[in-house]
């Protein structure tokens, strides 16, 4: 009987395949050859699923977001209690090899975006999917989130999102300056500054429209 082959399950191996690839060897010299051998499979299986070296690159781009997506999903507690939201924003830094990996690819994946039109693109849209997870993830963590107005929220997001982004590419490029512990006492530092900062500001806009 001829063994079941499950497509998407084999996408997703060579698209996390591409992701320690980039990662090890940068963009340029990810070639489909390289791919291929670290898969275990021929050029031409590769080309089976895949047309070019970009299509696997937005599948791994794709794949590590769902990852990430399923990382910061957190169930409903039946008591109540909010999430922690320095555990929950942990899992978006390389703080172990799995998450460097990830964030290295996805740090060679930017030097890529500014010359081609199509990654433009797909970088437009994974931007605005992180924005959406994170916020997510404040509404989910903190109480005060819905009451604060949406200039101040929307200042919370960006900033968080652009100090994430900072601190993976540091962490990438310096990882023996930027150990787990560190990541994670810095991404406490920021969000103790920025809840102290909207708190404020939420409060000076309420108190400026008299309510």
């Amino acid at each position: 009987m001829p063994k079941i082959v499950d497509h998407d399950e084999r996408r997703d191996e060579i698209a996390l395949v591409a992701c320690k690839v980039v990662a090890e060897h940068g963009f340029e010299k990810a070639s489909m050859v390289r791919i291929a051998r670290g898969a275990g499979y021929t050029t031409g299986m590769l080309a089976h699923y895949f047309d070019s070296k970009q299509d696997i690159v937005i599948a791994a781009l794709r794949l590590i977001l769902r990852r990430i997506d399923e990382r910061l999903t957190q169930p409903e507690d039946p008591g109540g209690a909010r999430p922690d939201l320095l555990a929950l924003l942990t899992e978006a830094l390389p703080v172990d090899e799995h998450r460097r990996t990830e964030c290295a690819f996805w740090t060679t994946f930017w030097g890529q975006v500014s010359t081609d039109r199509r990654l433009k693109r797909i970088n437009s849209w994974v931007h605005k999917e992180y924005l959406r997870l994170f916020e997510r993830c404040l509404a989910q963590c903190w109480a005060e989130w819905e009451a604060w107005p949406e200039p101040v929220r929307e200042q919370v997001l960006r900033s968080l999102v652009t100090f994430i982004n900072g601190l993976t590419a540091g962490a990438v490029a310096n990882s023996g300056d930027w150990p787990a512990e560190r990541q994670v006492e810095q991404l406490r530092l920021q969000l103790a500054l920025l809840h102290g900062w909207a708190m404020h500001n939420a409060g000076a806009t309420r108190r400026a429209a008299g309510t």
